[in-house]
């Protein structure tokens, strides 16, 4: 039996997952040179692993939330120039299932022809992650892999894309086509390097160009390169390196929630560590368009500090919630709170623009504040849901891209290469 043929089959709307093809198919291998959003990849064995950090930072990385959360391909997708009328992708997904809390839902892959939605489908099988959000214990199980089918495409040369799960760490194992397939070529456009938290990776979302950073790329023309990393936007030394050395044409960094959930540093250290890593990533993009976006939203962290715990009864229930679990009070000690370091983070901004005219703030609120969460509640206290996503990336699209906006158009066209 070959190993990379689904043994559980399922299917989406749009999509097929098969273990078998339908008419002659040409394999091509699948490289880093037919995959954008990705800074670098990994060959495993199995297949083609996507990573959003570089192996630098990953070495200097010992956080199972961070590995697990940057190989998670939030903005990474197969981008293609072919004439293929059929397309199918062997996928080796890891799904992660959370003790006592209902059964996640399978990671979407979207199909994309000439920019327009297409097909998505999900996959069955791949390996499993099994969570104890009590005790943090975690079990890992192999399984096999899932081959995605996509028919019926129109004949005619067309930029085919295929958006890998936000949320589900993913190895490509097998492209077939039933005509030759090159990299799609580079349409000009300019180039988002983003990075901020779970929310920013997806978490939420219900599909991969659902993001609020892919809705907002889409609206506004450009490249994503996501660096949004679940519960590990905590100014790490290797992610500002990473940014730095990250081709971008417009960068933007949205900082705060881990901070909090974490309980990681007090006001005293956060001051210089944001400091430090807007140096670092001046160093490699002197001049480039650079915007801190503060904290959205989030009732109980405004003024209470972390860390943030998974509500115990919730979960008795099968809903998945959080709590915060500081006190008021702690914020004389410097703990920090999302009010907190709204403000310092606006001050920071202030005192830095005078030296850096190309530097920006935004308050998150902008894009998630109070009447938002008056309709649009976070279902788990901490992340959006879909009709939430398409708010935020709408928002940011307006104030980042639209007229007089952050990130607006740049004379001359001026831009680097993806």
């Amino acid at each position: 039996m070959d190993p990379r043929r689904p043994r559980h089959p399922a299917a989406h709307p749009g999509g097929e997952v098969t273990s078998r093809a339908a008419g002659p198919l040409t394999t091509t291998p699948v490289t880093a040179e037919l995959l954008r959003g990705a800074l670098d990849t990994e060959h495993t064995g199995r297949g083609l692993l996507p990573h959003r950090l570089p192996a630098r930072a990953r070495a200097q990385n010992t956080d199972g939330q961070l590995a697990m959360a940057e190989s998670q391909p939030s903005g990474v997708r197969l981008a293609l120039r072919t004439a293929a009328t059929a397309v199918e992708l062997d996928v080796l997904p890891v799904k992660r299932v959370y003790a006592g809390a209902p059964p996640r839902p399978d990671g979407v892959y979207e199909l994309l022809v000439d920019g327009r939605p297409a097909g998505r489908a999900t996959a069955a099988g791949g390996d499993t992650l099994t969570i104890d959000p009590a005790t943090g214990g975690v079990e890992h199980r192999s399984g096999p892999a899932a081959t995605l089918r996509f028919p019926g495409l129109p004949g005619r040369m067309k930029d085919v894309e295929i958006w890998l799960p936000h949320d589900e760490t993913t190895e490509l194992v097998a492209l077939r086509t039933d005509a030759p397939v090159a990299p799609a070529p580079d349409r000009g456009r300019r180039v988002w390097a983003h990075h901020g938290s779970s929310i920013s990776q997806g978490s939420g979302a219900a599909a991969p160009t659902g993001t609020w950073p892919a809705l907002a790329a889409a609206l506004g023309g450009v490249e994503l390169v996501n660096l949004g990393l679940g519960g590990s936007a905590l100014l790490d030394p290797f992610t500002a390196r990473a940014l730095r050395d990250a081709p971008a044409d417009l960068i933007s960094v949205k900082l705060g929630i881990n901070l909090v959930n974490t309980d990681l540093m007090r006001l005293r250290a956060f001051t210089p560590a944001v400091h430090g890593f807007l140096d670092t990533v001046r160093e490699g993009h002197p001049d480039t368009p650079l915007l801190v976006v503060s904290p959205l939203l989030c009732p109980i962290h405004e003024d209470t500090p972390g860390p943030t715990a998974f509500d115990t009864a919730a979960l008795g229930t099968g809903k998945l919630r959080f709590r915060a679990t500081g006190a008021p009070a702690e914020r004389a000690a410097g703990k920090l709170t999302l009010t907190v370091i709204r403000e310092e983070l606006a001050r920071i901004v202030r005192q830095r623009a005078d030296e850096d005219p190309h530097l920006y703030h935004l308050d998150g609120r902008e894009l998630y504040g109070e009447a938002d969460a008056a309709g649009l509640p976070l279902p788990d206290a901490l992340h959006p849901d879909a009709a939430t996503h398409r708010r935020i990336g709408e928002r940011f699209a307006a104030l980042a891209f639209g007229e007089g906006g952050f990130f607006g158009p740049v004379p001359g066209g001026q831009r680097r290469q993806v």
